[in-house]
This record gives C-alpha cells, structure tokens and sequence, in this order.
C-alpha cells in the first residue's frame, strides 16, 4: 500500500468526513476498492478513530463551546482523566505538550453554564489543579 495514496484519502476524509467512497476515489484519483481497502486498514491500524461533523459556534443555537487547559498533578493523572473523560460537557479530551497537560472542549448553553461546568465539575475533580477557559467566537476555516 502506497503512503501517498493513504495521505490523499486522508486529505479527502479530514476535508469532508462524510464524503462517499465514490467521492473519495475521485478526489484521490483511485478506484472505490482502493479506498474501501485503505479506510479498513486505517480504521484497523488505529490511524482514524472515528469520524466527526465540524460546527461553527456561532451558528450552535443555544451552545457556547470552550477550549479549557486543564492542570493535573502528576501522581492523579489517571484518574483525573478518566474523571474528565466521563463528564457529559466534555466533548473532547486531548494531552497536551503546551501550556497545559489537557485540553479539553465543553459545551454548555452559555458561558455561564461553561463556567458552572468548570467551578461545579473540573476544578472539583481531585487532583485538576487549574482550568483556563478559552471561548470560541467564530470558525475562520
């Protein structure tokens, strides 16, 4: 299987993730068995983990999503993620080699729903050490 040919399908995925084995093959210049082979080796391998449906936030009628770094202490890091990962408002949960060991993307009605979610849920959660909330405004891409 070729890695060129793997980045293109990816390319096309990462694009439109609903977009039909026809369309991918078209789009990355291969035959649908092609791609159906490649998607069910990459599903397999792990490389994609699932598919998702980008949102524009200001569009989310009754939402407000923020990016949260959270802080954890390290002997807690487990647990605390596990905790995290079990919250309703958490979306997503990602490591991170920046400013913050996770990040974390909560949606709530409004920013002070985020804010609740933050106060009454992360920050209790033994262990997380900090929340920083960023708000998202506007999809530019």
């Amino acid at each position: 299987m070729s890695a060129e040919t793997e980045d293109r399908i990816l390319e096309v995925l990462e694009d439109d993730a609903q977009a039909s084995y026809a369309e991918i093959a078209k789009r990355a210049d291969v035959s649908k068995p092609t791609v159906r082979k490649y998607i069910e080796k990459l599903e397999s391998e792990g490389v994609i983990v699932g598919y998702s449906a980008d949102i524009d936030p200001k569009k989310l009628t009754g939402k407000s999503i923020a990016l949260v770094g959270i802080d954890v202490a390290s002997e807690r890091y487990v647990e605390a993620t596990k905790e995290l990962k079990d919250l309703d408002a958490v979306e997503s949960l990602y490591s991170s080699s920046g400013d913050h060991m996770l990040m974390a993307e909560v949606r709530a009605p409004d920013g002070d729903a985020v804010g609740d979610v933050i106060a009454e849920q992360i920050l209790e959660i033994e262990g997380v050490e900090a929340a920083h909330p960023s708000f998202l405004q506007e999809r530019l891409k």
